[in-house]
This record gives structure tokens, C-alpha cells and sequence, in this order.
């Protein structure tokens, strides 16, 4: 199909069009495009090929489906080729040490795209330049990329995943030979490499030269071997663990969990949990939940519920379904179920990790070197811990790229990196995995709960004795959903310039602003020269306002979905427990922010999901 047949009145338009036609070999793909050309239907190509993905620190995510907007054979080729020429520039040894590939269950049929396919065709590109490639021949847990690259001591690592996203989406992660995540100025390299090779490479379709060539090497038996030998150095209580008479539910959400979950509680000599049966099987139609992501509650774990209450078990333990976050349940008295935030069980988790190295290192001398990390928006529950105990916490920017990497830099310090959570239910409790990890923090979480039991408590129980001892820790989060970047970037320059220019908000309702960090543009109101000490990217929208009540509000977008998420916490003094006036005052700074902060855009923007 020539230019002449592709004229939309679009010069630019016309132009990525026709390359497109000219560079897939995905009949599917190609045969969409094709008859969109032929129907005329512009709004359709437009969505397709109007912008590019933007490759950044998460890597990508998009929909599976035609153009170079959405992930596809064509667009994993490409950007797989910049990430290869990048990573040529970078190492010169790559050659020798090679990369590792993994991948989850998703897939779309109607663009003939799914997670393996994808990650045969990034081996063979890889491979196509004499690359060895450890291509995992299963699905895999996320967490197992980033241990691989570490362990193996590759330069780089890549997952293919959506991750929690709806099913029609797919993602391509990318880890650097520090088994972190990438941060600046990676991404930006990348990308530039990525524009620099959009010309298909003579062999980067030809998947069965990566399939036939002495280069590609399956790492399946070993890293799963070496990952459970890994993450049995924190079970603290075995000969309890095999006791134990808790009863556990455990649901993969449609995911790659149930296989690796079940194999670490062995790893733990736990009882196996029971496995929600509708759900335990990857299925990438996610037929049983509306969005496949335990942080959303309830409504995702109906099943678990019921399966628990059928064998009388008392914890719901549920994996994402690239398994590299955790959501607990736990049953309480009254019957009812109470599902832990994130940052509740980041609570528990930090409190539990923190005991058991204590036990083990009972000198005052060896806190001087342990360290646990949080995000910006995350409860700030680690810090009060950390100044009454005697050990460092340290707060990041916002995903676990941060965490990972700044964890890297205090292992090779020589520091104890005892662990890392974030409020969106992902937890580093391994340093031996530099990213979040699911499949670990079910069987540490499950040893806790054990535990617990054998001290006549329970996690709910627990979460209040710990809030009790460094104070109470009150948080409330949300996110509301905007497609269209026009308004996101409306209501955060209105806050940077509330009565005028560069005057941020003094007030929110009855609430007084004592403090403003504004980590998009640099500007922070508590330091002395009024610039943020933390890393600042004009790419993502986050400004955190504190209060004269001690409340802390952060509202940031996403830089994987379409949503502008906000993080309030208000925190007491160890010995107030009046947490009913506490959740009170929060609710009525939570009211104010929607209602003054997010007018006048709100009409515009849709609520988070019930």
C-alpha cells in the first residue's frame, strides 16, 4: 500500500502510517491498520498513531493492539532494539555477561500479541547481536528478573507485564545490572536509542534464530532453585512454622502466583494455603474480577472470602498477577473482614523484620548499620519506629526504582538493608530481590501471623499495640481518574499559583498550610533555600502540602495509569488513642482537599471505582 493510498489530511499522520505498513509482519496487526486505512476511519488511526508511547523510568505500558501507541510485535521490536543499542554503549563486556527475559500470562488475541511472544522477540533481537539471553521458558514472577540480573550478574534484566492493569494492557519492565529498576538519565538514554532505531534489524524477526541459537540459555530451574534459598534466610522460626495450625488462603487473581506461593511456604515449612480454584490458573481474560488488583479490596477477594470461611482459615493472602505485590485479609471477631492498607502492613511487616534481626544481632552497636525505606506518599510508621529503636529510615521518591536503587547503594556501603515498602501493597522484604516481592512477603507475612497465634494475638490486634507504642498512624488514599492531560496539568499549575504566581495555598478549608514541597518543579518551603532535597522530575505532577495539625497530604499522577492519586496521613503521639477523633479530623481534611484543592477541575475528573 502506497502514501498515495494513505491520505487523511495529515501529513505527519500519513507519514507513521505508512511506515507502519511497511515494517509489520504481524498479519493481525498489519491486516487492523490496513482496514483502517481502507474504511477511512481517522479517529481510530489517529489514537493509534497520534503519539508514541513514552518510554520512562517504568519502561512501558500500553494497550496490546496496532500502531505505535499501543504494544505490539513491532513496537517490542523497536524498543528492544534502542534498549540493546543502549546497553551496547554502556557495557563493554555485554557480550559476556548477557541479559535475562521473563514474561506473565497476559495476551490479546485480536492483535495476536501475549507476554511470551513479546519476550521471544526481544530475545531475538537481543541474540541477533550477540547478546546472551536467559529467556525464563514459563511465566514467572516479577521479582525473579530483578533476582536473576543480581544473581547472575547480568548487565540488565526485562519483564514483560501489565502488571495489575485491565487485561487488554502489557508492560515492558526494565531492571539495570544493579537489579534496580532504571532511573535518570537511563530512561532518557533509552528512549533517544529507541527513536534511533525504529528500523526493523535484519534478523529481529526471525524468532527462530533466538530459539536455535547457543545464546539463548533457560535460567527456570536455577533461579527458582536459588530464589527459595534466597528468601529462607528470613524465615526466623521454622520449627513453629511446622507446628503451626493456621490456615491461610491464597489467590494469584488469574496471575503467575499460585505455583511460586505454594513453593515458598514449603520453603517455610508452612501448611500450603488453600487456593481460591476459580483463580489459581493464569487466565489473561481475568474472567472472575472487574480489575485484576487486590489494592482495590474487597471486591477482588469475594472468593478468597468464601473459600476461607468453607475451611475455616482466618488469612487471605493475594498476589497481583505478576505476583510482585501482596494484599492481606484478616477475619475478625465480629465475623467481618478487614483488609490491611498497605501501609498497615507495611506496619506489621517493618515491626515483625525488625524484631527478628534484633534477636538475632542483640549488641547495641550493630543498629548504627540497619536501614529500612519508604516512599514520599507512604505512612511515615517506619520513621517513628526507627527513632525510638535506634536504627536508620530513610524516605524516597515515589516506586520502588527509588527504593531499589537507593538499597543497592547502602548494601554496597556495607549497610543491613532490612526492608523497603511502598503504601501501594509492595514490600522489599529480601534484599536478594531489589524490587518489590509478593511471593516472599506472603510467606514472612503467613510465619508472622504464626507467630502471633503462639502469643495468644492476632495482626489486627498486633497493627494497634505497635500504634500504640510509636503512635497512631491514620491514613487515607485515593485517586481520581483523568484521561486528559490538559486538566491534569490545569489543576497542578492552579495550586502552584493559588492567588498568584509561584503562591501555593495557605489554607484548605478550616486546615492552615504550614509547608509546601513541590517535587515537580524543586521548591520546598521548609528548607532554608526553599529547594527540595529529594530528586525532582518535571516529567510527573507531586506536591505535598503539610498541615499546621500535623497532617501530610500528597497528590502526584501516575506514571502508569490514567489517574491523579492522593495520600493524606495524620499522625499522633505515641500513647494517644483516640483514634476515633484521629480518623474524625482526617476525614475532615480528606472533605477540604477534595473540595477546594481539586475544584474547579472535578467535574471533569471520574471517582475512584466503588
Amino acid at each position: 500500500m502506497d502514501k498515495e493510498v494513505v491520505s487523511t489530511g495529515d501529513a505527519k499522520l500519513d507519514e507513521a502510517v505508512v511506515q507502519w505498513l511497511r515494517l509489520d509482519k504481524n498479519p493481525k496487526t498489519l491486516a487492523a491498520v490496513q482496514k483502517m486505512v481502507k474504511d477511512g476511519a481517522l479517529e481510530e488511526l489517529q489514537k493509534c498513531f497520534g503519539a508514541r508511547m513514552e518510554f520512562g523510568t517504568a519502561g512501558l505500558r500500553a494497550a496490546m493492539g496496532p500502531g505505535v501507541s499501543c504494544m505490539n510485535d513491532l513496537t517490542i521490536i523497536q524498543t528492544t532494539q534502542g534498549f540493546c543499542a543502549y546497553l551496547e554503549k554502556s557495557f563493554p563486556d555485554l557480550k559476556e555477561r548477557g541479559v535475562v527475559i521473563g514474561f506473565d500470562a497476559r495476551a490479546h488475541p485480536a492483535s495476536g500479541g501475549c507476554s511470551k511472544r513479546f519476550a521471544t522477540l526481544a530475545a531475538t533481537v537481543m541474540i541477533s547481536r550477540g547478546v546472551p539471553v536467559y529467556l525464563f521458558h514459563d511465566i514467572t514472577p516479577t521479582p525473579f528478573v530483578p533476582f536473576a540480573v543480581s544473581h547472575l550478574s547480568l548487565c540488565a534484566g526485562i519483564m514483560v507485564t501489565a502488571s495489575h492493569n485491565p487485561k487488554q494492557d502489557n508492560g515492558y519492565k526494565v531492571y539495570w545490572e544493579n537489579g534496580a529498576q532504571i532511573i535518570p538519565p537511563h530512561d532518557c538514554g533509552i528512549a533517544s536509542a529507541i527513536s534511533e532505531n525504529l528500523e526493523p534489524w535484519p534478523q529481529s524477526w526471525d524468532e527462530n534464530l533466538a530459539l536455535n541459537s547457543l545464546l539463548l540459555k533457560d535460567p527456570y530451574e536455577d533461579m527458582c532453585r536459588e530464589y527459595f534459598k534466597a528468601v529462607q534466610q528470613h524465615c526466623f522460626h521454622r520449627d513453629l512454622n511446622k507446628s503451626s495450625e493456621v490456615k491461610f488462603v491464597h489467590t494469584s487473581v488469574h496471575g503467575v502466583g499460585h505455583t511460586f506461593v505454594q513453593s515458598v511456604f514449603k520453603a517455610f515449612d508452612l501448611c500450603p494455603p488453600f487456593a481460591v480454584v476459580e483463580q489459581k490458573d493464569p487466565d489473561p481474560e481475568f474472567p472472575t474480577v472487574k480489575y485484576p488488583n487486590p489494592e482495590e479490596g474487597e471486591g477482588v477477594l469475594t472468593l478468597s472470602f468464601a473459600l476461607a470461611e468453607k475451611e475455616g482459615a482466618t488469612v487471605v493472602l493475594a498476589n497481583d498477577p505478576d505476583a510482585d505485590r501482596l494484599a492481606v485479609a484478616e477475619k475478625q471477631k465480629s465475623g467481618q473482614w478487614r483488609v490491611f492498607s498497605g501501609n498497615e502492613l507495611g506496619a506489621l511487616l517493618g515491626w515483625w523484620l525488625f524484631r527478628c534481626w534484633k534477636e538475632r544481632h542483640p549488641e547495641p552497636a550493630a543498629l548504627k548499620d540497619v536501614y529500612m525505606l519508604a516512599s514520599t506518599v507512604s505512612s511515615k510508621i517506619l520513621r517513628a519506629i526507627a527513632l525510638k529503636e535506634g536504627f536508620h529510615f530513610e524516605e524516597t521518591l515515589t516506586g520502588f526504582k527509588w527504593m531499589g536503587n537507593r538499597a543497592k547503594q547502602l548494601l554496597d556501603q556495607g549497610k543491613t538493608m532490612l526492608f523497603a515498602f511502598e503504601e501501594a501493597i509492595g514490600y522489599m522484604c529480601c534484599p536478594a530481590v531489589l524490587d518489590k516481592d509478593g511471593v516472599s512477603a506472603a510467606a514472612i507475612t503467613a510465619e508472622l501471623t504464626s507467630y502471633l497465634v503462639t502469643q495468644g494475638t492476632t495482626l489486627t490486634q498486633k497493627l494497634n499495640a505497635i500504634f500504640d507504642e510509636y503512635g497512631y498512624h491514620i491514613s487515607k488514599n485515593s485517586y481520581f481518574i483523568c484521561h486528559d492531560q490538559d486538566i491534569i496539568q490545569q489543576l497542578f499549575e492552579r495550586l502552584r499559583n493559588y492567588i498568584g504566581k509561584d503562591t501555593y495555598p495557605k489554607e484548605c478549608g478550616e486546615f492552615a498550610v504550614s509547608a509546601v514541597r513541590d517535587l515537580t518543579t524543586g521548591y520546598d518551603s521548609s528548607q532554608p533555600d526553599k529547594k527540595a532535597t529529594l530528586p525532582t522530575s518535571r516529567s510527573s505532577q507531586m506536591i505535598t502540602f503539610t498541615f499546621s495539625n500535623g497532617g501530610v497530604a500528597t497528590m502526584r499522577t501516575s506514571g502508569t495509569e490514567p489517574k491523579i492519586k492522593y495520600y493524606t496521613e495524620l499522625c499522633a503521639a505515641p500513647g494517644n488513642s483516640d483514634v476515633k477523633q484521629l480518623k474524625a479530623e482526617l476525614d475532615n481534611l480528606v472533605d477540604a482537599i477534595v473540595q477546594y484543592f481539586f475544584e474547579p477541575e472535578k467535574n471533569k475528573l471520574k471517582p475512584r471505582p466503588e
